[in-house]
């Protein structure tokens, strides 16, 4: 496509519906050539399928506007490939700072077929068949989830009437999508699998294919439900107008997520017998700020098949340190919830009961950890129940890098940094001694003195680590030769006691945390590198005799008890 094909005007800004969805910048030189490419893409497949004349000119043949953009003048590259191969393209060549900042990520298609299976799975389908309802992707990018969607539907409903397949498709498959380049490339990609059953239709009878993605707000409410919302939505913190804050109340915990508003959403949007299906990342299944909306979708959805993606390393989430899924959602009643990994394959790893509460759901990223899980998801008490509250160190310290020193002062309070609890032993790290303290100044008095005994747990560990769970106990002798006040640096959680005697005392808490299973445990709470203090709050445990019991060990005795009262032995 030459530059003067699709149309050139000043590109305007797009106001999203809700105010929420941001509207990309202007269009990259690499996108642009991609944009350009798709003309020539698009008469070499209209003429493989057996269409000739107008059929191979993308502009009359597909049933959309170009998208009047301000695209810079650069040469068209030569596409070739399936649609996912073109959509990957135009994805690819965005700016990565766009995509990052947007949280825009392509679906690689084995990744949109397995999200396809298991919503089928979820929407009870037992053979291929048509669509009874509309599937809708609110954020579909080129159109990588709708793909396998519409060949199947394509495949079984043209077999009956190949026209009357192709006129209908607006009412099974819809998209949307905030970037209107993207959206028209969706149309388009999504046109050209509809070329072999047009090309068997009567001449006569042929006219222009239906574009099924539209631009706009895809979290804007939708004037009918639909049987399933397929999605990778964008993610990323945004700030809510009352309006907006006021419709997502029920799913929202303090600051809002994009992801987490697309989930919420979509639920909306299902019909009685919907389906959600989801890539996301894996934070809503126990972060604080996602309580609510785990709640919501307990009680209106239930969780039906979860698959956590292993390798983040390919180009669908490069440098993503977050740990990503695919979930299915259904208004149907679900007692199971099946787990499973994709590494390549798909690799079941158990199956269990199906969330039911807005607390952190147990779920097992191994075969291994399924025994834990399901004996850790029915004790009574949290860390909370055991008298202990976790805190996250207040000293933001690049908020304060003139108060840091390597020297003491009469007015310096001694940081304590991650580093020094490297180990599982308070040491000083001497890598922190350039900035090992704090002058203290305003509230510093209230807010950053830490002068009580406490356990101490690293909050960011490595992904490569071994363990999640890395902490230090902080008892009085230790706190004394500190000069027995310090400041604690916030990549550092604080577990202190809310009770004079904690049914777990300081010493039993600590070498909990050291202890394989209750790291196995952590881990089946969140994959990610972060341990949050909500997360650590709520880890489960046995009950109060048990835990008194285990106070009264040492040793490999006490590692035993605790592995025993999560991996029990059914006799």
């Amino acid at each position: 496509m030459t530059p003067g094909a699709l149309p050139v005007r000043e590109a305007r800004g797009q106001r999203a519906v809700t105010g929420v969805a941001v509207s990309p910048g202007p269009i990259s030189a690499p996108a642009a050539a991609v944009l350009y490419g798709v003309a020539d893409w698009w008469a070499r497949r209209a003429e493989a399928a057996g269409l000739g004349g107008r059929w191979l000119d993308v502009g009359w043949a597909v049933a959309v506007e170009p998208p009047h953009l301000g695209l810079p003048e650069v040469p068209s590259v030569t596409l070739v490939g399936t649609a996912e191969e073109v959509g990957q393209a135009y994805v690819s060549a965005l700016p990565g700072e766009d995509r990052s900042r947007h949280g825009r990520h392509y679906t690689p298609q084995p990744l949109a077929a397995e999200l396809w299976a298991m919503t089928k799975r979820a929407m009870g389908w037992k053979r291929p068949q048509p669509l009874d309802g509309c599937v809708l992707d609110p954020a579909c990018g080129a159109g990588a989830l709708l793909l396998p969607v519409l060949r199947e539907h394509l495949g079984a409903a043209a077999r009956v009437d190949a026209r009357l397949a192709l006129n209908a498709l607006p009412n099974y498959i819809a998209g949307i999508d905030n970037d209107p380049a993207a959206a028209w490339l969706a149309s388009v990609l999504l046109a050209s699998e509809m070329l072999p059953i047009l090309a068997r239709t009567e001449q006569a009878r042929r006219k222009p294919l239906p574009a099924l993605v539209r631009h706009g707000d895809g979290l804007a409410a939708v004037k009918q439900p639909v049987r399933a919302v397929i999605m990778n939505p964008p993610y990323g913190r945004v700030r809510l107008d009352e309006d907006e804050r006021a419709r997502f109340a029920d799913s929202l915990y303090g600051h809002a997520n994009l992801y987490g508003l697309f989930m919420a959403a979509a639920l909306e949007s299902l019909d009685s017998a919907g389906v959600l299906a989801a890539l996301v990342p894996t934070s809503f299944l126990a972060g604080r700020y996602f309580e609510n909306l785990r709640a919501v979708l307990a009680k209106h959805a239930a969780l039906r098949e979860i698959s956590f993606v292993a390798d983040r390393r390919s180009g669908s989430f490069s440098g993503v340190l977050q740990e990503t899924c695919l979930a299915t959602f259904s208004r149907a009643k679900a007692r199971r919830l099946t787990v499973a990994n994709i590494n390549g394959q798909v690799s079941e790893v158990a199956r269990l009961a199906s969330p039911r509460t807005q607390g952190p759901w147990l779920l097992p990223r191994r075969a291994d950890d399924a025994p834990v899980a399901a004996a850790a998801a029915g004790m009574p008490l949290t860390l909370t129940g055991a008298g202990w509250k976790i805190s996250t160190g207040p000293l933001v310290w690049n908020r304060r890098k003139a108060d840091l020193g390597a020297a003491p002062a009469r007015s310096r309070l001694m940081v304590l940094w991650a580093a020094d609890i490297d180990g599982g032993i308070v040491h000083r790290d001497p890598v922190r001694d350039n900035a090992r303290f704090l002058t203290m100044s305003g509230t510093d008095e209230q807010v950053m003195v830490l002068d009580q005994p406490a356990v101490l747990i690293q909050r960011t560990t490595a992904p490569e680590q071994n363990r999640r769970l890395v902490a230090a106990q902080l008892s009085a002798e230790v706190l004394a030769e500190w000069g027995g006040r310090i400041a604690v640096e916030n990549h550092v959680n604080v577990a202190r006691p809310i009770t004079a005697s904690p049914v777990l005392s300081p010493d039993a808490l600590n070498r909990l945390f050291a202890t394989d299973t209750i790291d196995r445990v952590l881990r089946c709470l969140s994959g990610s590198v972060a341990v949050s203090a909500y997360e650590i709050e709520a880890l489960p445990l046995p009950g109060r005799e048990i835990l008194k019991q285990w106070s009264l060990l040492k040793g490999d005795e006490f590692d035993q008890a605790v592995a025993t009262a999560y991996r029990p032995v059914h006799k």
